[in-house]
């Protein structure tokens, strides 16, 4: 994946939550642009509920969309 789009996605006003999907399967929420943080290779996502975080290889990023409302 490319870090530039995921920039963009941090960057929207207003922000709008959106999901990371990973190609094992994993999907990653982010619901805030400071709940994540984007290098050059890698992204670090943030869950302050669990007080954890996920580091994510962007190579391993498949896809990215805006989270739907429920």
């Amino acid at each position: 994946m490319n870090a530039e789009t995921i920039r963009e996605y941090l960057r929207r006003k207003p922000f709008e939550p959106f999901v990371i999907r990973m190609s094992n399967g994993e999907v990653h929420e982010i619901r805030h642009p400071e709940c994540a943080l984007l290098m050059k290779t890698r992204m670090v996502v943030y869950y302050p509920d669990d007080d954890r975080s996920v580091t994510c290889a962007l190579v391993h990023i498949n896809s990215v969309e805006t989270l739907q409302a429920s």
